[in-house]
């Protein structure tokens, strides 16, 4: 479709890598899947949907750099508790009693949060094949999707998981708003020999590799027991690092790990409200910025968030650091857009495609309406998104040229239906 989004604010990136965002009033042309010029419409450029921009700002999507989609319905249903009894006291539980549809239906509310939100793509770890990616491709997003990996040396359990995700990925080749890579779960489920092998499988299929690193104290503890190294040494020293990576989390981890970390441009997601509310900490983001780590912003999954709205995150990410390193220009709006936008896609491999607003990349945006309370008058639109946005304000979102939200409105999927059957879920399994 060819849509025109006239007189319009947009955040488009500085003259340099390292330059400040940009916000101008401007039009953009989409052709097809791709932004086809900003500021002068293309040539021949013929519009078949036109959108009015008076009073609107277009951002590009926001990417959710670490998630599990299909726990949406489990939001407030495993709160105030240690990180290891709400994982293997109340989560796998309900794990264990999910269906494959339910993993579906828990995927498409997440969708459903994410897109009313602003986000366009995700990183998503999940254990039920096909149903993650089914959502996706019906709803009109992107994502990266992760089978979590747990396995033992080769057992059969760890093979058949990675058999499950190159299935997985070869069943969704025709869809290019999916991309897929290897996902071991932790160092408490993967042991030494799994992550090599896991390490060899990623360097043999051209695979990234996204993993839980250095959540909690007792991740920390019994690593150092098992292994005599931290998870960040560990994944080191079995070779994970040697394909792109995404460590999610962070939160416990050491100078010398932060060290390791950039040497190998590894990725790493801070995911804030889901660590406070487990009480595993707050990532050391300033101190892995001061050394040019690659830093993004994750939700996690509303198990444990319980939210999905990476808007928030941002808010959250600026104030923390804020509070704790007492300095007022510690993590700022600007700094915190960027782990939210092109830190992401970088992550991801994506910023070639996405993560900002290019002529000649994917046209994932969002916009969001500054007849709000919340974003009015429009001082400072990038503090806005951090300081006093809510989500709430999203209007329209475009993923790969397409409208799947406008006014509000999901086009691409049955709102009310996946409210019905989540509820139901829950009902079944208590």
């Amino acid at each position: 479709m060819n849509i025109a989004i006239k007189n319009i604010l947009a955040v488009l990136p500085g003259e340099t890598t390292d330059a400040p965002q940009q916000v101008k009033k401007t039009d953009l042309y989409i052709v097809g899947s791709r932004i086809a010029a900003i500021g002068e419409a293309p040539a021949d450029f013929k519009a078949e949907k036109t959108i009015d921009g008076t009073d609107k700002l277009v951002i590009p999507g926001l990417i959710n750099a670490h998630t599990h989609s299909y726990m949406a319905f489990m939001r407030n249903c495993a709160d105030d508790l240690s990180f290891m009894d709400w994982l293997f006291g109340r989560v796998d539980p309900i794990e264990q009693k999910m269906t494959d549809e339910d993993a579906y239906w828990g995927a498409c509310l997440a969708i459903l949060e994410m897109m009313k939100s602003g986000t366009t793509c995700f990183n998503d770890m999940q254990m039920n094949i096909m149903q993650t990616t089914r959502a996706v491709k019906e709803s009109g997003m992107r994502a990266v999707i992760c089978r979590g990996l747990i396995g033992s040396g080769d057992n059969e359990a760890g093979r058949i998981r990675l058999d499950q995700t190159y299935a997985e990925r070869d069943a969704f080749r025709d869809c290019d708003r999916l991309t897929f890579r290897l996902g071991p779960h932790a160092p408490y489920t993967c042991d030494e020999a799994f992550l090599k092998i896991v390490a060899k499988e990623a360097e043999r299929e051209n695979m990234g590799i996204h993993m839980h690193l250095s959540e909690s104290v007792t991740e920390i503890e019994n690593c150092k027991k098992d292994y005599g190294c931290t998870p960040i040494e560990l994944a080191e020293r079995t070779g994970l690092f040697a394909r792109p990576f995404i460590a999610a989390h962070c939160v416990q981890i050491t100078e010398s790990d932060m060290d390791i970390l950039a040497k190998h441009g590894v990725s790493v997601v801070t995911n804030p409200a889901s660590n406070m509310k487990l009480g595993n900490g707050f990532a050391p983001v300033p101190q892995m910025m001061a050394k040019g780590i690659n830093v993004c912003i994750g939700t996690d999954g509303a198990a444990s968030n319980n939210a999905l709205n990476l808007i928030h995150e941002m808010s959250l990410v600026t104030l923390i650091h804020k509070g704790t390193q007492r300095s007022p220009q510690c993590v700022s709006a600007e700094e915190a857009f960027r782990m939210a936008t092109i830190n992401g896609a970088k992550a991801l491999s994506l910023d070639a495609e996405t993560g900002s607003i290019e002529v000649g990349k994917k046209a994932d945006l969002a916009i969001l309406d500054l007849k709000r309370p919340s974003m009015w008058p429009v001082n400072n639109p990038i503090a806005a998104l951090s300081y006093s946005a809510t989500g709430d304000e999203v209007n329209t979102v475009i993923i790969d040229g397409e409208l799947t939200l406008e006014d509000r409105r999901v086009l691409t999927m049955d709102e009310e239906r996946i409210y019905f059957e989540t509820a139901k879920i829950m009902e079944r399994i208590g």
